[in-house]
């Protein structure tokens, strides 16, 4: 399948609670799949095959089988806000894909209409304008969002994120899986390999063990395990196949 996929930086009053604002187009082609890997997040996806969707968070890969002419766009909410923006506890939306309409009714159903007939590069700001009163009304957990900051580097841990921030580990639990979807070991996880990641992007010349050992994993093998486990392939298949 061969076509694009672009992110953009939200609106200004958006920024604190919204990662990005994205579009991916498919030019009519052979059937193709799109691999989606786990971050943290929640997104508000629109695309031409399924229509206005809450999407995450996820735990694991998410494969879709996509052929022909294919659109979509998306508005992602950082992580530790979609509890708040949303109005509801993230894990209930934990590994699904849940019709919007079916969350927020007729409003729901005129956006996705609105998005449909829309031109593709008005798509995404449509989103923003949905979310921004939510966004406005939204008061996230300030302590799952320092919890964050702490997670996924090397030596991190529930048990010393639970010393910092002087809650113990089922308060912890219960905060992140209202505002994240899941708790802070599992995102601990996700945030370490989006780490990784981000360092198998850029031309290096060490292999996987110093990344393992950079990142905070006991070693290769430990790296290869997680990269399996949340991306469904190795670490020489994903970066082959992923950019």
């Amino acid at each position: 399948m061969t076509g694009s996929y672009r992110e953009h930086a939200p609106a200004p009053d958006l920024a604190a609670l919204v990662a990005c604002t994205w579009e991916r187009r498919e030019a009519p082609a052979a059937a193709g799949e799109v691999r989606v890997l786990p971050d943290g997040c929640i997104d508000v996806v629109w695309s031409s095959s399924r229509g206005l969707v809450i999407a995450g968070p996820d735990t694991g890969p998410v494969v879709y089988s996509v052929a022909g002419q294919y659109a979509a766009a998306g508005l992602r909410l950082k992580p530790g806000v979609a509890g708040s923006v949303l109005g509801l506890p993230a894990a209930e939306l934990r590994d699904l894909r849940e019709p919007l309409p079916a969350l927020w009714g007729r409003d729901a159903a005129r956006l996705e209409e609105r998005i449909a007939l829309a031109l593709p590069d008005r798509r995404r700001l449509l989103l923003e304008e949905a979310i921004r009163p939510l966004a406005r009304a939204a008061h996230p957990d300030p302590l799952v969002l320092a919890g964050l900051e702490q997670l996924g580097r090397p030596g991190s841990s529930v048990a010393q994120l639970s010393r910092t921030l002087a809650l113990s580990e089922r308060a912890l639990r219960r905060r992140f899986d209202h505002a994240i979807g899941y708790g802070p070991k599992k995102l601990d996880r996700i945030l370490r390999f989006r780490r990784f990641l981000r360092r198998a992007a850029l031309p290096r010349p060490d292999g996987l063990a110093a990344s393992a050992a950079e990142l905070g994993y006991a070693d290769q093998a430990h790296l290869t395990r997680e990269c399996r486990d949340l991306s469904g392939l190795t670490p020489a298949e994903l970066i082959a196949r992923e950019p």
